[in-house]
């Protein structure tokens, strides 16, 4: 808890270093996507995602949730120090075919404009129980259709939506919007309005 707290003072210095990180090692690709794969997605950079998981518990903190929940792959380790952050479980939703009979998963199909194609996102059924209080955490909130498909499967659980966050925001696109019916809080650590080869703009 004293961590938790602690994070809770210093939320705006640790998004002060993502942002910077963005900047200096990030880099944007045509068709609107961000590469931050020296620090996010494939070099990770360790402290940063410490720092940002406690982040997400000092704002979620509150809502008490009993897991914490993200997608495959490159979700897993912030929302992984979210979870230790917090003391509860993670899980991962799958994108992968599994060999597990269907009985047992929670299933649903998500459109993935990024990659023009659609697959089955799954989750055990026994990692996602009824009634628990569920925090959605993943690495970026574009289209949010991801983001959707996890909550069906929340839903599908009988389990509840304790709150959702993004270590990468794109405003400029309708993710947030869509979530936003969820009518559950939605913290994004950076927010990015517009972006080009040419530099990144932050949203207030």
């Amino acid at each position: 808890m004293k961590e938790i707290i602690f994070a809770a003072t210093r939320s705006d210095t640790i998004i002060a270093e993502l942002k910077r990180r963005i900047l200096e090692n990030g880099a944007v690709l045509p068709g609107g996507v961000l590469r931050v794969d020296s620090f996010l997605n494939q070099q990770i950079d360790m402290k940063l995602m410490r720092d940002i998981g406690a982040a997400f518990a000092a704002r979620f903190h509150l809502f008490h949730p009993d897991i914490v929940l993200t997608i495959e792959s490159s979700g897993i380790v912030p929302a992984g120090q979210a979870a230790l952050a917090l003391e509860v479980p993670l899980v991962i939703c799958k994108k992968q075919a599994s060999r597990i009979t269907q009985a047992e998963l929670y299933e649903t199909n998500v459109q993935s404009f990024t990659k023009g194609t659609s697959y089955e996102l799954s989750v055990s059924k026994a990692f996602l129980m009824p009634g628990a209080r569920v925090l959605f955490i993943d690495d970026f909130l574009a289209m949010g259709e991801a983001a959707l498909g996890a909550c069906r499967l929340i839903e599908q659980a009988g389990a509840s939506l304790a709150g959702i966050g993004i270590v990468i925001e794109k405003t400029f696109q309708p993710g947030r919007s869509k979530l936003d019916s969820l009518g559950r809080p939605i913290f994004s650590l950076a927010r990015i309005s517009s972006m080009s080869e040419a530099g990144i703009t932050w949203a207030e």
